[in-house]
């Protein structure tokens, strides 16, 4: 299964679990009732992935953490703010870049139609 076709299934149960929730809770909140339904329909979804990072000649074993990342390609970070910020874009590509992943997901949540709240991040794809 390839990236697009990942994140479409991503993208459709992100919708049907908003349309059940709604808007306003923590992103916590969010990222475990996705992750519960992603691994209902048989993908492979792990939570607060740490990931290690090396910076000059300093190694962290974890450096950051990705909200999910599903099936091992597509990276999901998740939101539940008024307004995404450009930082949010940012820090999204800069995680894809450092996981060397070609695409992520940036869903934020606090929406009322979560299909204005979908964004596609992409590196090389």
């Amino acid at each position: 299964m390839n990236e697009n076709d990942i994140s479409y299934k991503i993208i459709g149960a992100a919708v049907e679990m908003h349309k059940t929730l709604g808007p306003g809770l923590l992103e916590s909140a969010y990222e475990a009732a996705l992750a519960y339904d992603l691994r209902t329909l048989g993908l492979k979804a792990e939570t607060q992935v740490p990931m290690p990072m090396v910076y000059k000649e300093v190694k962290m074993d974890v450096g950051y953490r990705l909200d999910l990342l599903v099936e091992d390609k597509v990276i999901v970070e998740i939101k539940s703010v008024e307004t995404l910020a450009p930082v949010h874009f940012a820090q999204t590509l800069t995680y894809l870049k450092l996981a060397d992943k070609k695409l992520a997901l940036l869903i934020n949540f606090n929406t009322k139609l979560l299909k204005d709240g979908v964004h596609r991040i992409v590196n090389n794809l």
